[in-house]
């Protein structure tokens, strides 16, 4: 049932999260624009944005320090880096199909690489001289579903 007013609303916010996304939903399915709370939806909305900004800048983070991990210590290599690689790219498929985050992992895939990187020369003791100074990966190389290097 939709809370009726605003302040009941906010304060539905502030209680339960999914109750008032219920009734944020119940209230836009039937045009009842007027009643939305509105400051709180723009908050919501500006949150889950930046969440999916920062989650698929972290699992390209993830992706490419098992891959440097993968090609610059073969002797180490694992199931489960495998595993890591293959789990980052089927979610940043899904997640960078198209549109915002694929421009906005595009933007920031350098960024990221110097994550990576710093990452990776802390798991594997090697200088991050070692490691190529750009981003040797596109972005495409990165979503595609290849074998791994032997």
């Amino acid at each position: 049932m939709i809370a009726q007013s605003t302040e009941t609303l906010s304060e539905l916010y502030e209680k339960d999260e999914t109750a008032w996304l219920d009734a944020m939903a119940e209230l836009a399915t039937h045009g009842r624009a007027e009643s939305l709370d509105l400051v709180n939806l723009a908050e919501f909305l500006e949150s889950m944005s930046r969440r999916d900004r920062i989650q698929v800048f972290s699992r390209f983070v993830q992706l490419m320090m098992h891959l440097l991990k993968w090609q610059y210590q073969p002797e180490m290599r694992s199931g489960s880096w495998s595993s890591s690689i293959e789990f980052q790219r089927m979610e940043l498929q899904l997640e960078c199909a198209a549109g915002t985050l694929r421009n906005h992992a595009s933007d920031t895939l350098a960024a990221a690489y110097e994550k990576a990187k710093k990452l990776a020369t802390k798991e594997t003791g090697l200088e991050q001289s070692v490691f190529p100074a750009h981003c040797p990966f596109t972005l495409d190389e990165l979503l595609a579903d290849t074998e791994l290097p032997a």
